[in-house]
């Protein structure tokens, strides 16, 4: 059972502008967490055609953790260890799946 909420709010912009704020915000926040190889690395930043959402971004990123894990968890797991995420923006409407954790080192 999925669970979909609405939420609509009056803003004194056009839904593109609102779109490019959206967009901007997101990559601002990606490159603000992003410091002393942690953080966002962007592998893909495409923009895609499909039939049913029509034009749309895709964008892969990975998302190195290691910094950001407890002491304990930070020594059982390598020093490069990485979340892989594919995602799909068709505003309104986000697709984000394919999660994938990775290590360049083997254990």
């Amino acid at each position: 059972m999925v669970l979909t909420k609405e939420f609509r709010i009056c803003m004194p912009m056009t839904v593109e502008e609102y779109r490019i704020g959206q967009l901007y915000m997101i990559a601002r926040h990606s490159f603000e967490q992003s410091s002393n190889g942690e953080g966002v690395e962007v592998v893909a930043n495409e923009q895609v055609k499909d039939e049913t959402n029509g034009v749309g971004q895709f964008t892969e990123k990975r998302i190195h953790l290691s910094s950001h894990l407890p002491y304990w968890i930070q020594s059982i797991t390598p020093k490069i260890f990485y979340v892989t995420e594919k995602a799909w923006n068709y505003y309104p409407y986000t697709i984000t799946g394919n999660y994938e954790f990775s290590n360049l080192i083997e254990i």
